[in-house]
């Protein structure tokens, strides 16, 4: 039986910016369509990017998203420490979770994490 996994399809702005900023997460490109880009850590982060008019969706009011878990969540954050949006995160949240929060270009929520010990 095949693995059973569900890959989150976002729509952006500008791809360039975008893919820029989950390679920065540490994702890569797999596959380019064009308005259609596929990117992967090649351990089970995989994200969909297509190209959509974001005009009225822009931070605070876009609605979508994300949650990354990881092991270490500290290497991840220091890609991108200057866009944290929690200062002196990351750190335990009461949910019992480590972890921090960016945004992506296109105001998407990217929590980056995993579950206390």
């Amino acid at each position: 039986m095949g693995e059973h996994r569900v890959t989150a399809i976002l729509p952006c702005q500008d791809l360039d910016r975008s893919q820029a900023f989950y390679e920065r997460l540490g994702l890569s490109l797999e596959s380019d369509y064009g308005d259609y880009r596929i990117l992967t850590d090649g351990k089970g982060w995989d994200l969909h990017l297509r190209a959509e008019d974001m005009s009225k969706l822009q931070a605070p009011h876009n609605p979508f998203g994300l949650y990354l878990y990881v092991d270490d969540v500290d290497a991840v954050a220091d890609r991108v420490r200057e866009a944290i949006i929690e200062p002196d995160a990351p750190h335990l949240k009461p949910w019992g979770c480590y972890e921090f929060a960016v945004s992506d270009p296109d105001g998407v929520l990217v929590r980056v994490g995993r579950v206390a010990d």
